[in-house]
């Protein structure tokens, strides 16, 4: 008989153990304006107000919660300027940069197929 306790894969972490980091990570990059914001700065490095528009439909209160969290998670560098007004700048770090293809095939993929999805 199988035994229950060995996890399904042998790796490291695995997204389908509920106390496994990788599920914290799976949930913070599964919400949508975390995918936006990756691919969108996967573009080129972005302010506020452009990152804004090129996510539509986002609030400034979202947009600011999101980088705030892919920032804190090493995703997304923040740059500040000391200049008046001032300026800050958003760009993908070297771990998000291994991220964003695998966003960008994904949104690819979502544009294909969303409407044989939706009816």
């Amino acid at each position: 008989m199988e035994n229950i306790d060995q996890p399904f894969r042998n790796i490291e972490c695995d997204v389908f153990l509920v106390d496994c980091p990788a599920r914290k990570v799976l949930g913070i990059l599964a919400e949508k304006w975390a995918l936006l914001i990756i691919h969108a700065l996967s573009e080129e490095t972005q302010r506020t107000g452009a990152l804004r528009r090129r996510v539509s439909g986002i609030s400034e209160k979202m947009l600011t919660q999101t980088l705030r969290r892919l920032e804190e998670h090493g995703i997304v560098a923040r740059k500040s300027y000391r200049e008046v007004p001032p300026r800050v700048e958003y760009s993908l770090t070297k771990l998000g940069w291994t991220l964003s293809p695998v966003i960008v095939e994904l949104d690819k993929w979502v544009e294909e197929h969303a409407l044989k999805m939706t009816g």
